[in-house]
């Protein structure tokens, strides 16, 4: 480049100009050298790197050099040279100094990097387990509440369970006996077959007709011990009503299936009167069987499901109410991201400040080459340790106005 120059001026001047830019005159050459070799440094992913690692620092030599070359020129003219060749020396340290400080600045990125990856990963992991968690313990948890909202210890479970159960089976063989009738009738009303629509309703309805009828046992036994005979009277006709109703709908069909073995052994077919009786006799005989053995404990605690009420022992002193289970399944893992939020914003300042830190460092250096020829002093205290000292800079202009190190040395050594 200033070969070129040179080139263009007279004969006669071109020796004073060769020995005038003798100092700079070869920067431009080792400058191109350098970048292109920095630049064209490395294959592929390692072309990126080399280039991102090593292009700032070259380029903060190059003006390193040009400054402290261009700084040998105006030696003669300045004061104080002592102290301005003590700053050019110095400035060298700061240029090796923010070079290194940038190197050990991306390791530190690249290692928070992984760090901080790493936590994410955990963190998902965490809360994924916990979303699966939640979602499978969630029966579990609303059985647990239903289990303290309802039940307290001495609760009969064995007996309500078996109550439940007898329920069910009772349910279960009348539905079989009767779906064919019930069916016929449906067929007749709608002229459509649905006996798999028809038997889980029926199924339903005779489980709630045969728990009923447990419940007017209690509610008879019940009145026989408060010896409240206006509640029994009634409480009488109404489960000689239930009687009827179940021995006519329901366990007639069970006579009606043994009286072909009745006659084969007797003789004697049933009629109308002895069907009823027998069908009476089954009720009474099963009922009795079945209440004192187990549901005449079993049914207060269902007909206390039912009602809403908890059962149990008395217990001394007032327990809190037992509260509903949250739908935890998809709060905590929220929670849990909520509680992390900040490890999140403060893992992404951290993050920003060694990304940003490495770079301007380089970049404060490179001016501080430009104002340390200029006005001899530099314009940023380094190394920068924090993205806070960075944004707490004033503008250049009062930090040389404030910063005159060279000019008050000067004083004291006068004075």
């Amino acid at each position: 480049m200033f070969d070129a120059v040179i080139a263009t001026l007279p004969e006669e001047w071109q020796m004073v100009a060769m020995i005038a830019t003798f100092l700079v005159n070869w920067i431009p050459d080792a400058q191109a050298a350098l970048v292109s070799y920095v630049w064209n440094l490395g294959s592929g992913s390692g072309t990126l790197m080399s280039r991102i690692l090593l292009l700032l620092p070259a380029l903060l030599v190059v003006v390193g050099i040009w400054s402290t070359m261009v700084a040998m020129y105006t030696l003669p003219f300045r004061s104080h040279r002592r102290e301005f060749m003590t700053a050019l020396v110095m400035l060298w340290w700061e240029v090796g100094r923010s070079i290194w400080l940038f190197w050990v600045g991306f390791v530190r990125f690249a290692w928070m990097l992984v760090g901080w990856l790493w936590g994410l990963v955990k963190l998902t992991l965490s809360l994924s387990f916990k979303a699966i968690r939640y979602v499978f313990l969630t029966p579990f948890a609303f059985m647990d509440w239903l289990g303290r909202k309802y039940f307290k210890p001495g609760v009969p479970w064995f007996a309500f369970v078996l109550t439940i159960a007898w329920c069910a089976l009772e349910s279960l063989i009348f539905t079989y006996a009767l779906l064919p009738l019930v069916s016929e009738v449906f067929y007749d009303l709608s002229g459509v077959e649905a006996r798999n629509v028809i038997a889980p309703i029926l199924f339903f309805f005779l489980f709630a007709v045969i728990t009923g009828s447990y419940a007017m046992v209690q509610a008879l036994s019940d009145a026989m011990r408060d010896k409240d005979y206006k509640a029994l009277v009634q409480l009488v006709i109404v489960e000689f009503s239930v009687m009827f109703f179940e021995v006519i709908f329901l366990y007639r069909e069970l006579i009606d299936a043994l009286t072909p073995w009745i006659a084969s052994q007797t003789g004697v077919r049933l009629g109308f009167v002895s069907t009823l009786a027998f069908a009476s006799i089954g009720w009474i005989g099963i009922r009795a069987m079945t209440w004192f053995f187990f549901a005449r404990y079993g049914t207060p605690a269902l007909l206390a499901v039912v009602a809403r009420q908890t059962i149990g022992v008395e217990s001394s002193g007032i327990e809190p109410r037992p509260q509903a289970p949250e739908p935890d399944w998809w709060r905590g893992p929220i929670n849990a991201l909520k509680a992390e939020r900040e490890w999140f914003r403060e893992s992404s300042r951290e993050l920003l400040e060694l990304l940003s830190l490495p770079v301007l460092q380089i970049l404060a250096c490179a001016i501080n080459c430009a104002t340390t020829v200029i006005t001899s002093q530099t314009a940023f205290k380094l190394p920068f340790t924090r993205l806070d000292e960075v944004m707490i800079q004033d503008s250049l202009a009062q930090i040389l106005k404030v910063r005159r190190p060279f000019a008050t040395q000067a004083e004291h050594g006068n004075r």
